[in-house]
């Protein structure tokens, strides 16, 4: 895995052993930021399911201001530490190894711009962080979420009584990529 585009381009970063993570393949993380390329610059962007990082360092090598990292495992965020330095991304990143409700319950004391959910697959955890999201008022206004799922019926059932808009769906191989408006 490597950072695809920006200041950290090329850099090959540290990934976990084992299947306890999926990270986004770079095709995938590739297409996403390139949908998303537009909001990236100056952005405050929220990682709440970080694995090795990848999403959130490459937004920062893209030109966010700041990413906000978030896993509950202490060996993804060990990995995510050892890539911060990698990239020389310090100054520009948040790291929360912590549960992603009390992050963003206690943690987050701005609005973000872009977030960006890939949770364990057999879990409602994206449709909570969504709820938790709206309820804490931590987007800004135009804010963009972007959940990444292998199952977008469930997601989206699961999303309809949320007071949020899905502005796109796109599917690479089994993962989709689900784009909502906050509002």
């Amino acid at each position: 895995m490597r950072i695809v585009s920006g200041k950290a381009k090329g850099t090959k970063l540290y990934t976990l052993n084992g299947e306890s993570t999926r990270p986004t393949l770079d095709r995938v993380r590739e297409s996403l930021f390139n949908i998303i390329q537009n909001q990236i610059q100056d952005s405050i962007f929220l990682d709440l399911f970080s694995g090795s990082g990848a999403i959130g360092l490459e937004a920062v090598s893209r030109g966010a201001k700041k990413a906000i990292l978030c896993d509950i495992s202490k060996e993804a965020c060990k990995i995510i530490e050892k890539n911060i330095v990698k990239t020389h991304a310090l100054e520009n990143i948040e790291l929360h190894q912590s549960d992603f409700k009390k992050v963003l319950i206690n943690k987050i004391n701005e609005k973000v711009d872009i977030v960006f959910l890939d949770p364990p697959y057999e879990t409602d955890f994206a449709t909570e962080a969504v709820k938790l999201l709206l309820e804490k008022n931590l987007l800004k206004q135009n804010a963009m979420i972007i959940i990444e799922t292998d199952n977008s019926k469930k997601v989206i059932e699961d999303l309809e009584n949320i007071n949020c808009e899905i502005k796109d769906i796109r599917k690479y191989g089994r993962a989709y990529l689900i784009f909502l408006k906050g509002i």
